[in-house]
């Protein structure tokens, strides 16, 4: 169900930011998680509320199959909508088509662009996708910024200097004077609208 938010996303660009800055463990994964499952709910809410009031409006009982599944489907078409929203139309059609290689025929036959089979993977590849490319942009700064105290550092004739003993304070200072965590949310956060 996690792979279904905003989770995967917002915690792997959180990781990659951290690896950029060069600092190993702060903050710890376990802060990075935190922050990304709080950011996850906050994005999450609207989705969850609808998916809630749903839930309510369910009749007591379900006393057959298919009342229980026409009863899911309903409960879960907001999260399905959310996902559809944040899907690459590429990778969806990609998947599609490969459904008609792989599936068999009869299953295949059915497969439609908003099946919950489809649109997991396809929502889950498209986040992969996404954190990668916002992460390689996170990046291209804080390698900027290694090659120039290196370059320095060489220029003055400090090799013996190791180059992250002078970039890790920049990097930081970097990131605190641009308030790189509230941009950084705001614009995981943004994303999603």
């Amino acid at each position: 169900m996690i792979i279904c938010t905003a989770f995967l996303k917002i915690a792997m660009v959180l990781l990659i930011t951290r690896n950029a800055i060069g600092v190993q463990q702060a903050p710890p994964n376990m802060a990075l998680y935190g922050i990304a499952l709080a950011a996850t709910l906050f994005i999450m809410a609207p989705v969850f509320n609808e998916m809630g009031q749903r839930v309510k409006k369910l009749p007591e009982r379900l006393d057959n199959f298919a009342a229980m599944e026409s009863a899911g489907k309903h409960v879960i078409e907001p999260l399905r909508l959310f996902m559809t929203r944040n899907i690459d139309p590429d990778i969806q059609t990609h998947l599609l088509e490969n459904t008609q290689r792989m599936w068999p025929k009869e299953m295949s036959s059915q497969a439609s662009r908003d099946d919950l089979l489809l649109v997991v993977p396809a929502f889950v590849l498209s986040e992969l996708q996404a954190g990668f490319q916002i992460g390689f942009l996170i990046y291209i700064p804080f390698i900027v910024i290694d090659l120039i105290v290196s370059n320095i550092l060489l220029a003055l004739g400090m090799q013996m200097v190791a180059p992250m003993t002078i970039s890790l304070p920049l990097k930081i200072l970097l990131f605190v004077l641009v308030d790189g965590w509230t941009r950084l949310l705001d614009g995981l956060f943004y994303s999603y609208m």
